[in-house]
Parts: C-alpha cells; structure tokens; sequence
C-alpha cells in the first residue's frame, strides 16, 4: 500500500501529529468542518504537489501560522519505502523526495497516483467547458508526463501569441501559429485517442450502475480534422491567419485545443440538459471511476481512491452498485459522517479514525 503514515505541521486544522495509515482501508468519520476533507486534501498534496480546494496555497496553512509542511511515507509494489516533504516557508514552496529537492511537481505525477472523487466533480457534467477538458487533460497527465510539457508549450504560445492580437504586433504571430498549430495539433490526438478507449470503460460502468445505455462522452474538436492526404498543420495555419483579424478585434485566439468542447451524448444527443439531478451526479462519480479504471490499464498500476462524503446523495442500491464496480485499488481513503452505514464498506483490518477539530483517535 503506498500511504505508511503522515505527518502534517500546521496544515488546516490538522493536529501536528503523525497519523498511521498502513492499512489498505482508512476511514475517517466526523461532524462536517472537523477535518476530514483536510486529510483527504493533505494527501493529494503530497501526491501532485498541489490543493485540490484552492489555488492560494496561503489558505491551507493553519490560522495565525506562517509556514507548514507535510511528510509523507509510502511503498511501491516492490515493497520500497520512500518519502516525500513539501513545505511553506517564507511563501516559498519546495517538495523533497526521499531527501532530494524536486524542481518540477510533475516530477511527483508517477509517484503516488490518487484519483479523487468530490461533490465538485459535478461540475464536470454540467459546469463549463473547460472543466471538461480539464478532466480528460488530468487522465491524460496522470501516466504520460510529456503531456504536461506539451499543455505548458500550448498555453506559453498562447498567452504570447493573445498578446501580439491585442497589441496589434503581427511580426512574431506567424511563427507562433506554426507553434500552436503543432503543439495544439498533438493534443487533439491524444485528447481523440484517450477519450475513444475512456468511452469504452465509461459506457459500460454507466450501464451497470443506472441501466441506462449508449451515454458516451464526445469530443468536438475546435480545428476540424482535414481529408486524408492534407497537412493538418498547413490547413490550421490557413485557419488562424484568415480569422487574425477578428481575433484582434477580440484580443483572444478563438480556436485550438483551448476551445475544444467535450460533451456528453445518448442516442446522438444531447444527455446531461435532459439528465435528473441523479443521472447527473453519477456522471461525475463514474467519470472518476473510468478514470482509475483507464489508469489502471494503460499503465498497470492500482491508484490510490480519495472519496470524499460523495456516497451521501445515493439511494442504498445505487451506493451498493457504485461500490461494487469500483475499480482495483492500491489503497482506498473515505470519509464518512456519524450515522453513516460506514460499517457495510468496512473490513477486517479497515482503519477507522473518529475526527475532531482536527484531531483523531482510532475506533475499535
């Protein structure tokens, strides 16, 4: 199992204490607001570098604190054991592991692979456009790293290439539509080639759980695809160059792989507009079971599962077919509230920690 124990200091709420947690089960159960959701943010921290809750990293540090760390023990398959320590000092962040400085956080992507479910993963059924292609861009980032390198290239070029619009400097901008017409140009195909073999995962665990058939996620492509034959990177420079133009009007380019958008279809149309409340939720709830299951099979890996209260809004049969199509885990976290039946998902050797005010002690 990856997480061997933690040890938050000045975290949230947490308690400057370690917490074991070699168990392949850990559950944590309190009243709302008494830390749950900090362990679960905690150790995603410690998995990608980053909070899942905001992007003003002073707000994870404790009130009246100036700086945090958290360290980490975990183990790979091979039974290795290693380290992580991310800190916050002086506002400046630095992440270690096993005593050696990382300069990138995409240096910690492969190391403790954890798939999150939260009550914002809705958003990913009927928010914005671009939380849907944050989704497929995160599956994606999750095993291949130098896709991370290739959406940093696409947004530096972009950001450039806006400012020329909005400048009205044209002499750079041919060269940056050859660069973004390439760099976008491989992330339409791997974003088609990802979501062709997510839908076949995603279709089926639908099916099971709703019994609902034939929702597929679809993906439309902001440059179309030309015939067989065409240079695609002529044809989208072609593009670019007869809209300049009215992108300068605008100061914004308005086509490429930042305009591409992902939707969800039955039946050739449209699901989520005509989808109940609970069709929706368990869209956002299969998504990330698809996602560890997609995981899962490209890289043969087992991640880890954070699952955050998103079991509460289930009838008990929807619950029951939620958890038993989940997808093989290498470790699993849930939180839970009083009263909750958190007994019926518990095993022998399952961890279960009461939490208050960001303490904890172990139930029997």
């Amino acid at each position: 199992m990856p997480f061997k124990s933690l040890t938050p200091y000045n975290f949230r709420n947490l308690s400057n204490e370690t917490i074991d947690l070699s168990s392949r089960e850990v559950f944590f159960v309190g009243e709302n607001g008494q830390g749950k959701s900090n362990f679960l943010e905690s150790l995603y921290y410690c998995a990608y570098g980053s909070s899942f809750r905001t992007n003003q990293e002073s707000e994870i540090i404790k009130n009246g604190e100036s700086e945090m760390s958290i360290h980490s023990m975990f183990t790979e398959e091979n039974k290795t054991t290693h380290t992580t320590l991310l800190k916050i000092k002086e506002k400046k962040k630095s992440i270690e592991k096993d005593g050696k400085i990382i300069h990138d956080r995409k240096e910690l992507i492969n190391t403790i692979p954890c798939v999150l479910y939260s009550h914002d993963d809705l958003d990913f059924a009927v928010g914005s456009p671009e939380r849907r292609r944050f989704f497929i861009d995160q599956s994606l980032s999750m095993y291949d790293v130098m896709y991370i390198d290739l959406m940093r290239r696409y947004r530096r070029i972009l950001k450039s290439r806006n400012l020329c619009l909005s400048e009205r400097n044209y002499s750079l901008i041919d060269s940056y539509d050859i660069q973004l017409a390439q760099n976008g140009i491989e992330i339409q195909k791997k974003r088609k080639a990802a979501i062709f073999k997510f839908n076949q995962i995603f279709d089926r665990i639908y099916e099971e759980v709703t019994g609902i058939d034939g929702v597929h996620v679809r993906y439309f492509p902001s440059w179309k695809e030309p015939d067989e034959g065409i240079n695609c990177d002529y044809i989208v420079r072609e593009y670019l160059q007869k809209n300049r133009d009215i992108e300068a009007m605008r100061n914004t380019t308005m086509s490429g792989t930042h305009r591409d958008r992902i939707v969800f279809e039955r039946n050739g149309s449209a699901f989520i507009p005509k989808a109940s409340t609970g069709q929706r939720r368990l869209v956002s709830l299969i998504l990330r079971t698809a996602q560890a299951v997609f995981y899962n099979q490209i890289t043969g890996k087992k991640p880890v599962l954070l699952m955050d209260d998103v079991l509460l809004e289930l009838d008990p049969m929807k619950r029951q077919k939620v958890t038993s199509l989940l997808p093989e885990y290498d470790q699993l976290f849930c939180t839970f509230l009083p009263g909750e039946p958190y007994e019926n998902y518990r095993r022998e050797n399952t961890f279960v920690y009461e939490i208050k005010e960001g303490n904890w002690k172990i139930l029997k």
